[in-house]
């Protein structure tokens, strides 16, 4: 049995309390969580995927929305789910499904100084994107598992406005006078939100890449797993959305990963041209922040 600790009245809830509500009313769709285990499971196909997909006709109809827009350049309308999985493959079906649900969680608008819930989705959105663009550069088979692990690598930050809301407001407003987000939320709230939505991510079953890259998008020195690589990509990208001021607080905080990007070959030139070449990857891709 896990040990709970106590709530005192007044006081930021302590991290055991919190997963475990969060946990218990199941903040994501649950059609996002039943498409991620599909996902994860090895033995699962494209036949399952369309099955779970099925279940929520308006989130079908929006991936098939979204395959039909030119960003993917189809030349015939695709019209059900079984040829979009044909055409764009199980993985990138399943990241357009993710991305759909866990927009719902950044539907209503919410303002704290220089924090915007629609510019923290904006950052997960770029993050992703670039982390998969890092990801290609590199020559990376699994870049579709990338994107997955980028689009959900500050949901901590999500769970801390939603849930903690009165704390996390004095967490921003702290935000000056700190030297990083995680310092901030440290001296508030007793954690921070890579902690928050490491955990979460674990009790929901997302696979190990993105439970990494949650974990570690700030210090992926410190990752000891075999999905190390995937975590560089996360945090360089999380680095270079910061510095292009698509930043998840509207303040930039990030700190520079040297580590990630000498593990990764990548020079300072290099770093420029990501820079310069995101807007255009951004553009191509605009249609996964309205889905």
């Amino acid at each position: 049995m896990s040990h709970v600790q106590p709530y005192i009245p007044g006081a930021p809830p302590p991290l055991s309390r919190l997963v475990r509500r969060i946990d218990e009313i199941s903040t994501l769709p649950q059609v996002a969580l039943q498409i991620i285990e599909v996902a994860n499971d090895p033995n699962s196909n494209a036949v399952d995927l369309k099955r779970v997909m099925e279940n929520d006709p308006a989130l079908a109809a929006r991936v098939l929305r979204c395959v039909n827009s030119s960003a993917f350049g189809v030349r015939m309308k695709i019209t059900n789910l079984q040829q979009a999985i044909a055409y764009l493959g199980q993985k990138q079906i399943r990241n357009l499904a993710v991305t759909a649900s866990v927009n719902e969680l950044f539907k209503q608008e919410e303002i704290a100084g220089s924090y915007r819930r629609s510019l923290l989705w904006k950052h997960l959105v770029s993050v992703g994107v670039c982390a998969r663009l890092i990801a290609m550069r590199r020559k990376f088979a699994a870049f579709e598992d990338v994107f997955l692990a980028g689009l959900m690598h500050d949901i901590g930050i999500i769970l801390e406005d939603q849930h903690a809301h009165p704390f996390f407001c004095d967490v921003i407003r702290s935000l000056p006078s700190a030297n990083s987000l995680c310092e901030a939320e440290r001296g508030q709230l007793g954690f921070n939100h890579a902690q928050l939505g490491a955990k979460i991510a674990a009790a929901w079953g997302f696979p190990l890449a993105v439970q990494e890259a949650i974990r570690f998008h700030h210090a992926s020195e410190r990752c000891r797993s075999e999905e190390i690589d995937k975590v560089r990509f996360v945090e360089i990208a999380n680095l270079i959305c910061s510095v292009k001021g698509i930043s998840s607080v509207g303040v930039q905080l990030v700190q520079f990963p040297r580590t990630a990007l000498e593990a990764l070959s990548l020079t300072r030139n290099d770093l420029a041209v990501l820079v310069e070449d995101l807007d255009q990857e951004l553009a191509a891709n605009a249609n996964l922040l309205h889905m």
